[in-house]
């Protein structure tokens, strides 16, 4: 899972879909709102289609799933669900980019805290605060929280919600992405005088997973080479850091 920066919709597109959400509001109130009807009829029209393609541009040129960062995102998918939460169906902030089998594990399955939500939402989280991720095994879990004391409740809604921990294809896949890293990182290691534009454009080409996002916010900052490089070339770490995190 990757941090995915929000992209403002066209004026007219945002406008058209508060209409939409006005209208959804009103038959809601009058007990006529056939949700899925109401979906149904508006998704193949053009301001959902663009922001459909809005949701691509986000995702990346792999325009891959917001919630795994593996499978290819195929559809809108509402972080909020539709169905218990119909006041959301058209906001632009509750429309994400998901992959058919994230779909199919979260459908309406939305754990809530006092009226906040616990699942991480990408375009909004940074995942690797509360995620962590194992070089070993590829697998994906829970973050440990020093503060709590213990497991990062939304990590593990997260892990629990998604099955990122039950998923053989997704955890190779970033066990690839984590070796091409680990590659470029040790060949800069060797490198009396690496060149952080250099650095920044192969780890970027390398990172298929947002594991970047684990080695600067998460912990895998403490995981050689990682840890390795930080320490022999802290000035070129700190132009990664800025690049990857816009600080």
């Amino acid at each position: 899972m990757r941090r995915i920066v929000r992209i403002d919709l066209p004026s007219a597109t945002q406008k058209a879909l508060d209409g939409r959400q006005g209208q959804a509001n009103k038959k809601r109130t009058a007990g006529t709102l056939d949700i899925e009807k109401e979906w149904k009829g508006a998704r193949q029209t053009k301001p959902l289609k663009t922001a459909l393609s809005v949701l691509k541009t986000m995702a990346g040129e792999r325009q891959r799933c917001m919630y795994c960062g593996d499978s290819h995102g195929t559809d809108i998918e509402h972080f909020w669900p539709k169905t218990p939460f119909p006041e959301r169906m058209f906001r632009w902030l509750n429309l994400l980019l998901c992959c058919t089998e994230c779909g199919r594990f979260k459908g309406e399955n939305f754990p809530v805290d006092n009226g906040a939500p616990v699942l991480l939402d990408p375009t909004a989280d940074d995942p690797w605060r509360y995620l962590d991720f194992d070089p070993d095994t590829g697998n994906i879990a829970a973050r440990y929280d020093i503060d709590a004391n213990d497991w990062s409740q939304r990590g593990m809604k997260a892990v629990q919600v998604l099955q990122l921990d039950r998923r053989e294809a997704l955890n190779a896949s970033y066990q690839k992405t984590w070796r091409r890293l680990r590659i470029r990182l040790e060949a800069a290691i060797q490198d009396t005088a690496p060149d952080p534009d250099v650095l920044v454009h192969d780890l970027r080409e390398g990172d298929d997973h947002g594991l970047l996002g684990w080695c600067i916010t998460g912990t895998g900052c403490n995981v050689a080479p990682v840890s390795t490089f930080r320490k022999q070339h802290p000035d070129v770490w700190n132009v990664c850091e800025q690049a990857f995190t816009g600080n």
